[in-house]
């Protein structure tokens, strides 16, 4: 039996130990799956995507657990949004994926109509309320809206908090964010739950066995940790090294820039060649040197979840004569693709009669820290 590794240093995210899992049942039970759309999604901001990426004039619904949302974007570019009912009998207001949007939001059921600008009851269609009916009290139900990024976030909770993710919000303030544009997109559904695809995101044990073209790119990953201070042994005096390989500047099939490096990054910035930010539990946003790639994902079922990537560049690059922004995408969609597979085959293997829970390993310790995370936010029964 080999001997175990040396306690990691105070500095090292590595575990101590090697905690359970989750049950089972968190990935395969449909009453644990309500429970969370309860809690984890109606109390939680939720990426619904970029704003310019809606038009001025439109609406669109938006899931955030079991609440259906209306997210309007008026012709003067601001946004609202609201649940997704009439207050007179709850009819849907927005039917299709996307509608237009004048100065009214008028539901297709009796005419019923609300000020689109805060949601206020204009009129009830053909129907003569009688004196003891109060107009005021029956307006939309907002729902809490904030951009960050130029991206779009809701939270159906009555007191929202802050947008969390793990790193501060700040950490993208050298790239020029709002002014990006989507270039490039691309939906796919897996068969996982998912927290399944959170937790392969979580960890690079599987990178090894799973990601031969990233394990290229960024050759850290070929010993299994996402970065060196995950190494047993690994100590702050261990040099910081680039994480690309050699010749390599961002995550591209030849690792050269699509276009102009971001001017406003730092040395250290450009040295890295890429900075996560995952903001738990719909989103995270990979900033390159030369462009941006945001992942959504949306829960459909206890096992299948919609992926939603998009990459966005500066106006300049897209305008460039022949640029191909599918060809930009292709490096990350090859390990996009090859996560959505290993997770499909981990949930298939999940429903062995066998399995009861995970046994985690030190180098997952991310995994340990959402899975308690998401432990905390289901106990917050509404």
């Amino acid at each position: 039996m080999e001997p175990h590794p040396s306690s990691p240093h105070p500095s090292s995210p590595r575990l101590d130990h090697c905690p359970e899992g989750l049950p089972k049942a968190a990935y395969l039970s449909a009453d644990w799956f309500a429970r969370e759309m309860k809690t984890v999604f109606a109390r939680q901001w939720i990426c619904a995507g970029r704003a310019e990426d809606l038009a001025r004039g439109r609406m669109r619904r938006v899931r955030l657990g079991q609440a259906e949302v209306v997210l309007c974007r008026a012709e003067d570019g601001a946004l609202t949004a609201y649940h997704n009912a009439c207050r007179h009998r709850g009819s849907e207001l927005c039917r299709a994926p996307e509608e237009p949007l004048g100065k009214l939001i008028r539901c297709p059921y009796h005419a019923w109509a609300y000020a689109a600008a805060e949601g206020r009851l204009v009129a009830t269609g053909p129907a003569k309320p009688t004196a003891d009916f109060d107009r005021d009290a029956y307006g939309l139900v907002p729902v809490a809206l904030r951009v960050w990024a130029g991206f779009v976030f809701l939270n159906a909770a009555a007191r929202p908090g802050e947008i969390g993710s793990d790193v501060p919000l700040s950490t993208l303030d050298n790239w020029p964010m709002a002014g990006l544009v989507t270039g490039h997109r691309w939906e796919t559904g897996i068969a996982c739950n998912w927290k399944s695809f959170w937790e392969n995101y979580s960890e690079c044990l599987h990178c090894p066995g799973i990601h031969p073209e990233l394990c290229d790119m960024v050759p850290v990953y070929r010993t299994g940790v996402m970065a060196p201070s995950e190494a047993p042994g690994w100590t702050p005096e261990v040099p910081v090294g680039r994480n690309l390989k050699p010749g390599a500047e961002t995550w591209t099939l030849t690792g050269a820039p699509c276009g102009p490096v971001f001017a406003g990054l730092s040395a250290a910035e450009r040295e890295a060649g890429y900075t996560f930010v995952t903001l738990w539990p719909s989103a995270y946003v990979v900033a390159h040197v030369d462009h941006v790639r945001s992942v959504r994902l949306e829960p459909l079922g206890p096992e299948r979840t919609r992926l939603i990537a998009e990459w966005h560049f500066p106006p300049e690059t897209l305008a460039q004569p022949d640029f191909d922004a599918a060809e930009v995408a292709a490096f990350a969609k090859i390990v996009m693709e090859q996560d959505g597979a290993a997770a499909e085959m981990n949930q298939r293997g999940l429903r062995s009669p066998s399995f009861t829970a995970a046994r985690l390993m030190p180098e997952e310790y991310e995994i340990h820290r959402f899975q308690n995370w998401v432990r905390r936010q289901m106990e917050k029964v509404p």
